[in-house]
């Protein structure tokens, strides 16, 4: 890994021409396709950003030989692109794999066709084989990285937002403090406590707001886009941070729910201090 210079394992796959036209996300960003029977591999995007060694031009040894590394590819940020890939029957050679392949993915013209075919898979007893959809084998193979990654985002977001909600406490009780007086004035002349509520409730919102819009723009501008790579199964992943406009929203509305609990406590304190009392800055 270039973060940390520890080794790590990565897919070498061998593909046939008919992958392109399977998956035409994948394209070739840097240098070219590989070019059959040779000992010639293109590297996943996110493989070469993360991991030494895989740069264009650079050589890696598999089985000892070395293979030439002529082209980088992108597939629009899934998991090809943690691979290396390479010709099939090169790397059946080099693997010593025969005739044999470990996985064989196929392009139904309907989804209905599934069902058939896993029957049709099932009741041959010529086959030793499980049928699976992609998503369903992508979403099994990343079940407890998934449940790991959000399990350890909640924890450290709930510490994050408890934090938040003394701080919003802290920043709006000085402000009620400060501005005792004016709000005793206020309820003098007129006003209840509700509006004096409301007017401290506003302003709670507002700062939180406006920090939201900072540390949201600051994440979107910093983190978005930026690769790392962590453990699935027996190999790297590498994937991107994407800031979403969803995520955006849901970081606002958070902080907007933070800062009304912040505010909510010193706005019941300002409305209930007696007037005689705060007039006199106590």
């Amino acid at each position: 890994k270039r973060s940390s210079g520890t080794p790590a394992n990565l897919v070498v796959r061998g593909v046939t021409p008919d992958a392109f036209t399977l998956r035409p996300e994948v394209r070739v960003v840097e240098g070219r396709d590989f070019d059959s029977g040779r000992r010639e591999v293109i590297v996943g995007r996110g493989a070469a950003t993360e991991f030494a060694g895989l740069d264009l031009g650079a050589e890696i040894a598999f089985r000892d030989s070395a293979w030439v590394i002529v082209g980088i590819f992108e597939a629009a940020g899934g998991a090809s692109e943690s691979e290396i890939w390479g010709d099939l029957p090169v790397a059946q050679t080099a693997f010593r794999r025969g005739g044999t392949v470990s996985s064989l993915r196929l392009q139904l013209d309907t989804p209905a066709r599934a069902q058939v075919l896993a029957e049709q898979v099932s009741q041959d007893p010529r086959l030793d084989l499980q049928l699976r959809a992609e998503p369903e084998y992508y979403a099994a193979q990343s079940e407890r990285l998934s449940a790991l990654i959000t399990g350890f985002g909640y924890v450290v977001a709930g510490i994050m937002a408890v934090g938040a909600v003394f701080a919003a406490l802290n920043t709006m009780y000085s402000a009620v403090s400060s501005r005792t007086v004016e709000i005793a004035t206020l309820r003098a002349i007129g006003f209840g406590g509700t509006p004096v509520v409301i007017s401290v409730m506003i302003e709670a919102v507002l700062l939180a707001l406006t920090g939201a819009l900072l540390g949201a723009g600051i994440a979107w501008f910093a983190f978005s886009g930026s690769t790392i790579s962590t453990l699935a199964g027996f190999t790297q992943l590498a994937f991107q941070f994407t800031m979403t406009p969803a995520l955006f929203v849901t970081a606002i509305v958070w902080a907007l729910v933070i800062g009304a609990i912040g505010g909510l406590f010193p706005a019941l304190r300002a409305a209930r201090v007696p007037i005689t009392v705060a007039l006199r800055g106590q």
